[in-house]
């Protein structure tokens, strides 16, 4: 599946407008935004290592770019993508671990 340049490009930033607007989890009493700061900040370099390593991959195609510096942003594309997925289902089993939990 090929997914066109600008298209990607309008979803990455789709995304991060979304990760902007940033929706907090309200207690009654206390509100903090540490934790939901740190994945937005997260979320953001995963966009952008994403979006670096496309560039890279179309200015490679055009003959402007060095293999080498295509080949280590993909890389750390996939790192942080990998990443995010792990901490994903780390977050989805403690969740259903918690709902397991006898009250």
């Amino acid at each position: 599946m090929t997914i066109p340049f600008n298209q990607a490009i309008s979803a990455y930033n789709q995304a991060a407008k979304d990760v902007g607007a940033g929706a907090t989890i309200k207690n009654d009493k206390v509100t903090s935004n540490d934790f939901a700061d740190m994945l937005k900040n997260k979320v953001r370099t995963a966009i952008d290592d994403n979006k670096n390593a496309e560039r890279l991959s179309v200015a490679a195609v055009a003959g402007k770019a060095d293999l080498s510096q295509v080949v280590t942003a993909v890389a750390e594309a996939e790192f942080t993508v990998k990443a995010a997925v792990a901490i994903k289902d780390k977050v989805i089993t403690s969740y259903k671990q918690i709902l397991r939990m006898p009250v």
